[in-house]
This record gives structure tokens, C-alpha cells and sequence, in this order.
């Protein structure tokens, strides 16, 4: 794990990449601070977090970083020791984990637990396209342990999602108070909560047939394991749903709870609760 620091002093402000070895839009986002040195008005911690998972070029060494949360220090698993290290260097700190995903060309947030109140004064000043309120979906998950936002900076491995890394970087700096400049970008970005898991089966392959954060409705395909169609009994949303981005689920329902400076939404009373099946 590498650790550099912007500023002198204690900092209680975080950034994070690097937590999973395959997306490296995050790294280049810390190593862009690193390599720039901004004049910070309040010190910035800057993490790369699974440095040997970003050299092979793989996901994880033995666990998923972002599912074995809080860790331990004497397990046999190089990322539940890491873990560990992470949650002790984060905290006290407000942080921003960066991401990619296979599902979204843009930006999105995701936040659980304290993270929703870090969300409210953070997010706004973010662009973003969406903010998910994980909900209960947070076990081993970094933003169930700390004050994180994470955000989803676009397709895993594209050059779109470094840029967006960096600017989100930068944005949240800002919102933060420790760069000059921040100021609300948008009062109405959709909140959704995720509601349950879209499983898959195995099968022989895979296909979405809905786009991300649009609305599904009752009786409507939403996707394919194999031969099998699949279709909503109930309308709900997609968030992270793509073919191939779990090995064991398409992605997640979500209900459209709100918005940011906005006022809440009435829920969909077909949504309530919201459901997907196998036909």
C-alpha cells in the first residue's frame, strides 16, 4: 500500500485507488496529486491501496479488497491483512474511493451507513450522474466502516473514466475545503436505495437488456442466463447491472428515493416491494 501525504499536519481527509487491481482510474488520480503537489488548504492523505493486485493486473490476490472489511491483521489472505492497514489509515478521515465499473460510461456514488450524511454534504458538489444509497448491501464493503463516498468513474480501463477520476478527485478537494473553488454543481441528482440482488445462474451466457438507472417495468425482459429469459414482476431500477461484471448476480434493484436539494420522491406503488424473477 502506498501512502503519500499533500500538507502538513493530521490530515482528516482521504483519497483512495487502487482498492481493486483491475481499475486503475483511481491510481491515476492519486499519483495525478502526487505528481502535481496542489497547495492544499487542509492535508490530504493519498492511497494506493492493493499495490500487488495492480501489479499483476488482476482483481485481487486471494479476496475481494472491497468484501472483507474490517480485515484481520493475522489472516493467511493478503487482502483481509490489507483491510486491516486501510481502515487504520482512514481513520478519522472523510474520505473518496474511486472506482470503475463494466456496467456505466459515467459517474456515479455509492454510499451506505455514515456515508449517506457525508453524501449530503459531499455529493452536490460532485458531477454525478446518480448517488446510490447502499443500504443494507454494505457487509465487507469499505463504505460500511468509514466515512467514504465511492464513486464509479466510469467503464473499467477507459481513458474516460481516469479523466473523470481526476476531475472527481478534484471536485471533492474542493468540497472538502482543501482545494479553492467549490461550489454546488446540481440540487436534483437522483438518490436510489438498492432494494436485493439480481442473481445469475450458470449458464452458458449472459445478456442485459436494460440500461442502468432506467426504469423497469412489470413484465418487461431484462435479461438472459443461457436460453432463460428473465423479466421484472415488478418495476424497479438497475444499478450496476451488466453480463458479466459478478460472477454470481447481474447487478441490483433499486427504488428511486429522491433527490439531492430536491424533495423526496413519492415511491412507485408498483414498486413496493420490487421484485425480479426467472420465467
Amino acid at each position: 500500500m502506498r501512502i503519500e501525504q499533500l500538507g502538513d499536519g493530521e490530515p482528516e481527509i482521504a483519497v483512495v485507488g487502487g482498492i481493486h487491481g483491475d481499475e486503475p482510474c483511481g491510481v491515476r488520480a492519486v499519483e495525478h496529486l502526487i505528481d502535481t503537489q496542489p497547495d492544499v488548504e487542509r492535508p490530504v492523505k493519498c492511497i494506493v491501496a492493493n499495490e500487488e493486485a495492480l501489479d499483476r493486473e488482476t482483481r485481487y490476490v486471494d479476496d475481494d479488497l472491497n468484501r472483507v472489511f474490517p480485515g484481520d491483521p493475522d489472516s493467511a489472505s493478503h487482502e483481509r491483512r490489507l483491510a486491516s492497514r486501510l481502515l487504520a489509515e482512514l481513520r478519522g478521515c472523510r474520505v473518496l474511493s474511486m472506482h470503475s465499473t463494466q456496467s456505466y460510461a459515467d459517474a456515479f456514488a455509492v454510499v451506505g451507513g455514515d456515508g449517506l450524511a457525508v453524501a449530503e454534504s459531499v455529493c452536490p458538489y460532485l458531477t454525478l450522474d446518480a448517488v446510490i444509497d447502499a443500504g443494507a448491501f454494505t457487509e465487507g464493503r469499505l463504505v460500511g466502516y468509514a466515512d467514504v463516498v465511492e464513486v464509479e468513474c466510469g467503464y473499467q480501463g477507459s481513458e474516460e473514466a481516469a479523466t473523470n477520476a481526476v476531475a472527481i478527485c478534484r471536485e471533492f478537494l474542493a468540497a472538502v475545503g482543501a482545494l479553492p473553488g467549490g461550489e454546488p454543481r446540481a440540487s436534483d441528482v437522483p438518490l436510489y436505495r438498492l432494494q436485493h440482488l439480481i442473481p445469475k445462474g450458470p449458464a452458458s451466457g449472459y445478456e442485459v437488456f436494460v440500461t442502468n438507472f432506467e426504469r423497469v417495468a412489470a413484465g418487461e425482459a431484462y435479461a438472459a442466463a443461457g436460453d432463460e429469459t428473465l423479466v421484472a414482476e415488478k418495476p424497479f431500477y438497475p444499478v450496476l447491472m451488466s453480463p458479466y461484471g459478478y460472477e454470481d448476480e447481474f447487478g441490483y434493484a433499486a427504488e428511486l428515493a429522491g433527490k439531492f436539494g430536491g424533495e423526496p420522491t413519492q415511491p412507485d406503488p408498483e414498486q413496493r416491494p420490487s421484485g425480479a424473477t426467472e420465467s
